[in-house]
């Protein structure tokens, strides 16, 4: 492992350990509201630290609390820990054990940068006032973050401010970004089932096909963005899944649709739903079937707010310098549920550069994605540095 800049030599001596944790959650990953075993570590290394733990929260989530002196002000930071359905290809000696489900998102890499962290400040204590480690299942879309604040979360562990971390694949090694303002997007889950009236291919007078109706419903989808939004207005609209039948010569009764609906803009996000509504029952109608639409939001419209941020830069930038603070990039459209808790209690979401090419450079969601371990040791320090900055 290279030497970065601002990595704290303490947790640089501790990092094989952590990285052999990184690899052990890797190998052995869980899905969402399953992470029965992560937890467990989780629970049992903040235990032996010093922490007061809770566990269950939200499921499977975990909260570590510390308290040092006689401050007042309470930090949250959290850590995402679930897996992915899908099947590893990376042929690392660490790689999943469990076939159709992998760590393809650094969860593995971000519940061990946040214990390394955790370590860290039980060892030296260097701060003033409450610090509540978050660690959070099901953030992969089934609303975790919602489900702990649901079962009070911020009640029983207030927070001033909370931070959270994802790594960045192709931003380079040592590079943070770390901006005010709206840096990730609503993601909301669609699905639209059809319902027609099956029959024999040979027969389709007989039928009323939903196949040709969703067909016909992808096209118009795509209308959306193109024909309905403003162009400076970025919005995605994609159809991830589309099921309907199992036999060449047999109309099915009924066809589903999921797709992905993301935005930066509330306001936008509602209109997409409306527009969506309306295409989908019209054409629905015009093809004499009945659809039945479910929206589920998964993310809000993530928000950074100013001071929170502002924090957050002036670490990074003492650990790495600010030509290394990088802006987000164009055309990204990736969403975090940690926003439902921004929208309780101000804070800052900053991306840590995971590499580039073939050191980290693999994007998010793929087979072949692996969490790079050289910046393990720069995202703790980076955490361990918020902390004492923030509870001063």
């Amino acid at each position: 492992m290279s030497n970065l800049p601002g990595v704290i030599p303490a947790i640089k001596q501790r990092e094989e350990q952590f990285i052999a944790v990184r690899h052990s959650i890797h190998a052995h990953p869980e899905l969402g509201f399953e992470e029965v075993a992560t937890s467990k570590l989780v629970a049992e290394s903040l235990r032996a630290w010093g922490y007061e733990v809770t566990a269950g929260i939200g499921g499977t989530g975990v909260v570590g609390q510390l308290r040092c002196g006689a401050g007042a002000r309470r930090l949250g930071i959290r850590a995402d820990m679930d897996a992915l359905p899908i099947h590893e290809d990376t042929g690392l000696p660490y790689a999943s054990k469990l076939p159709g489900k992998m760590h393809a998102c650094g969860h593995d890499g971000h519940t061990a940068i946040l214990l390394a962290a955790a370590r860290h400040l039980a060892d030296t204590r260097q701060f003033d006032g409450t610090l509540n480690l978050i660690f959070q299942p099901a953030e992969e879309g089934q609303g975790g973050a919602a489900r702990m604040m649901a079962e009070g979360l911020f009640e029983r562990f207030p927070c001033d401010a909370v931070f959270a971390l994802h790594n960045g694949p192709t931003l380079p090694v040592g590079s943070f970004i770390v901006q005010p303002g709206v840096l990730a997007a609503s993601a909301d889950i669609v699905t639209i089932k059809l319902t027609g009236k099956g029959g024999h291919g040979g027969m389709p007078h007989t039928c009323v096909d939903p196949i040709v109706a969703m067909a016909s419903i992808i096209l118009s989808l795509q209308t959306i963005v193109s024909r309905n939004l403003p162009p400076d207005q970025p919005a995605v609209v994609s159809i991830g899944s589309a099921q309907a039948g199992s036999a060449s010569n047999v109309i099915p009764d009924c066809a589903r649709l999921e797709l992905t609906v993301r935005t930066y803009n509330p306001a936008i996000q509602q209109q997409i739903e409306s527009r969506l509504r309306e295409l989908v029952s019209l054409q629905a109608q015009s093809f004499g079937v009945t659809a039945e639409i479910e929206w589920t939001p998964v993310t809000r419209v993530l928000v950074n707010t100013p001071e929170e941020t502002r924090i957050a830069r002036e670490v990074a930038e003492a650990m790495v310098g600010p030509q290394a603070i990088v802006p987000l990039p164009a055309g990204a459209m990736g969403g975090d549920d940690f926003s439902w808790m921004l929208e309780k209690v101000p804070g800052c979401y900053v991306v840590l550069g995971n590499g580039v090419g073939s050191k980290g450079g693999c994007m998010i969601h793929n087979p072949g994605y692996d969490f790079n371990d050289e910046i393990l040791s720069l995202g703790a320090s980076y955490w361990a540095r918020l902390a004492e900055t923030y509870l001063r």
